[in-house]
C-alpha cells in the first residue's frame, strides 16, 4: 500500500517538529480500539436475541463470544511483531480492512456455525490491527505530546468497555430495518470504512531498524502456549472443568518455557525475535504487566456478573441493565480528565495505586447498595456507587499505558504493546472465568444475592492488590519517571 497524505514518515518521537498530523492519526487509532472492545463486550447482551434467531445450544453461544477472544488473544504478539518487521501503517491498513469484512460476515450469517466462524476472523485481524496503534504513536509524537496521547487509551477503552453493553442494547431495542442482533456487527461497516479513509490518509509508516526476517517458530509455539492456556479459561466454566482443561494449562507452561527460550537464543544470534527478551528487563513494563492481570481481570470479572446480576436475578430489559452501569461511563470521563490534565503528570505510578484505591471503595458501595435494597433495588440506586467506581477506573487506566511501555525503544514497540495486549486480554479472560465459575456456582446452588455480591468482593480484593502491585512492581523505576514526568530535564534521573 502507498500513502497518499502529504507526509509519508513520521519524526521520531524525540525530534523537536513532530508529526503534523499527528492527533488526526490517533483519532483513527483510538477509533480501532473503540471498534474493537465494543465487539468483545456487545455478545452478552445480544446472545439471547442472537439464539433466538438463529439457534444453538448454551455452547454455541458462548463460542460466539469465545472465539473472538480467543483468536484475538493468540494472534495479538504476532500481529504486534508483523508491524516491526513489515510496517505498522500496512499491517493497521490490513488489519482494518479485515475487520470491516468480518464484521459485515458477522452480520450477514445465517447459522451459528458461520457466525462463530466470522468471530473468529473478526478476533485474528483485530490481533494484527490493534497492536500498531502505540508503535505508529511513540513514531509521531513528541515526548509532552506522546503522554497525552497514551492518557487518551485509557478513558478511551474503559469507556468502550462500559459503553458496549449500552449501545447493543440501544441497537437492539431501536432495530433499524428490522436488523435487530446483527446491527451490534454491522455498525461496524460504516464507523470502520470512516476510520479506514481516514487513516489512509494521515497515518505514518513506521518499522523496525533494518530489515529483520520472520520467526515462525516462535509464532507456532507461543500460537500453541497461550491456545492451551486460554482455550481451558475460555471453556472451563461452561463444562465444569473437566480434567483435560486443567491438563491443557499444566501443559502450556513448558511450551511458553520452549518459546521463551527460543527467542532468548534467537536474539543472541542476531536475528530478530518474536518477543525481545530485553523488554523483561525494563521494570516499568514487567512491573506494569503483573499490574494490568489485576487491573483487567477485576474490572471484566465486575462488569461481566453485574450485568448478569441486573438481567438473571432482577429481570431488567437489555437495554435497562446497560443504561444501569451507564454511570460508570461519566465516572471514568472525570477520572480520566483529573489524570490525564494533574494527577497523572504530577503523581506518576501513585495515580495508579489512588484509582485502585478510590475503585475498591466503589465497590463496596456497589455491594452495600445491593445489599440494602434488595430485589426491588430500581437502577438509578446504583449510579452512587458506580459513578465513584468509575472515577477509580479513570484514573487508575490513563497513565497506565504510558507508564508500562516507557523505556521501550521504537524497535521494540510493537512486540512490547502485542504483549501488553495479550497480558490484557489475559487478565480479562481470566478474571471471566474465575469470577464466573464463582457466580453461576453460587446461583446454581440458589443463592442468587451472595453470587454477585461474592463476587465484587472478590473483585475489591483483586482491586486492592493491584493497588499494592503498582506500588512494590517496581518502585518508582527510572525509565517511568524520566518517560512521565514531562518538568524533569531531559536525560535526568530519579533518585
Amino acid at each position: 500500500m502507498t500513502n497518499t497524505s502529504p507526509a509519508v514518515t513520521a519524526a521520531p518521537s524525540d525530534v523537536a517538529s513532530p508529526y503534523r498530523w499527528r492527533w488526526l492519526a490517533l483519532t483513527a487509532i483510538l477509533g480501532a480500539e473503540v471498534m474493537d472492545l465494543l465487539d468483545a463486550t456487545v455478545v452478552g447482551i445480544a446472545a439471547p436475541s442472537i439464539r433466538a434467531d438463529l439457534g444453538g445450544d448454551g455452547a454455541t453461544i458462548q463460542w460466539i463470544a469465545a472465539g473472538y477472544t480467543l483468536a484475538f488473544a493468540v494472534g495479538l504478539i504476532t500481529g504486534g511483531r508483523l508491524g516491526d518487521l513489515y510496517g505498522r501503517r500496512r499491517m493497521f491498513l490490513l488489519g482494518l480492512g479485515g475487520f470491516v469484512l468480518a464484521s459485515a460476515l458477522c452480520g450477514f450469517a445465517g447459522s451459528p456455525e458461520m457466525l462463530i466462524t466470522s468471530r473468529v476472523l473478526q478476533g485474528l485481524f483485530g490481533a494484527l490491527l490493534i497492536p500498531q496503534g502505540f508503535g505508529i504513536m511513540k513514531s509521531m509524537f513528541s515526548p509532552a505530546d506522546l503522554q497525552k496521547a497514551f492518557g487518551a487509551f485509557g478513558p478511551v477503552m474503559g469507556l468502550s468497555a462500559v459503553a458496549g453493553p449500552v449501545v447493543a442494547g440501544a441497537l437492539i431495542a431501536w432495530n433499524p430495518a428490522g436488523a435487530d442482533w446483527r446491527t451490534v456487527f454491522l455498525i461496524n461497516v460504516p464507523l470502520g470504512l470512516a476510520a479506514f479513509v481516514l487513516a489512509w490518509k494521515v497515518l505514518p509508516e513506521s518499522r523496525a531498524e533494518g530489515s529483520p526476517r520472520p520467526d515462525p517458530l516462535g509464532f507456532l509455539l507461543v500460537s500453541v502456549g497461550l491456545s492451551l492456556l486460554i482455550f481451558p479459561l475460555v471453556e472451563g466454566r461452561e463444562l465444569g472443568w473437566p480434567g483435560w482443561t486443567i491438563a491443557m494449562m499444566v501443559a502450556s507452561v513448558p511450551v511458553l518455557a520452549v518459546f521463551g527460550l527460543h527467542q532468548v537464543r534467537r536474539s543472541r544470534s542476531g536475528r530478530a525475535p518474536l518477543v525481545e527478551p530485553a523488554l523483561f528487563r525494563i521494570r516499568a513494563f514487567t512491573g506494569g504487566l503483573v499490574t494490568g492481570l489485576g487491573l483487567f481481570g477485576s474490572l471484566t470479572g465486575l462488569a461481566f456478573a453485574l450485568g448478569l446480576h441486573l438481567q438473571l436475578t432482577l429481570g431488567f430489559t437489555p437495554l435497562q441493565a446497560g443504561l444501569t452501569q451507564a454511570p460508570w461511563a461519566l465516572g471514568i470521563a472525570v477520572g480520566a480528565v483529573l489524570a490525564g490534565a494533574w494527577l497523572g503528570p504530577k503523581l506518576g505510578r501513585t495515580c495508579i495505586q489512588i484509582g485502585a484505591a478510590i475503585t475498591v471503595a466503589g465497590i463496596v458501595g456497589t455491594i452495600g447498595t445491593l445489599v440494602l435494597s434488595g430485589s426491588g433495588m430500581p437502577g438509578w440506586a446504583l449510579a452512587p456507587a458506580l459513578l465513584v467506581t468509575g472515577v477509580g477506573i479513570g484514573l487508575a487506566m490513563t497513565p497506565f499505558f504510558d507508564i508500562t511501555l516507557a523505556g521501550i525503544e521504537l524497535d521494540m514497540v510493537g512486540s512490547a504493546s502485542g504483549v501488553l495486549n495479550a497480558n490484557q486480554q489475559l487478565g480479562a479472560t481470566a478474571g471471566i472465568a474465575v469470577l464466573g465459575t464463582v457466580f453461576f456456582g453460587l446461583l446454581e446452588s440458589g443463592d442468587a444475592a451472595g453470587a454477585v455480591t461474592t463476587v465484587l468482593w472478590i473483585s475489591a480484593g483483586i482491586m486492592a492488590a493491584t493497588g499494592v502491585l503498582a506500588y512494590v512492581l517496581p518502585k518508582r523505576a527510572r525509565a517511568e519517571e524520566a518517560a512521565y514526568r514531562p518538568a524533569r530535564a531531559p536525560g535526568s534521573r530519579s533518585p
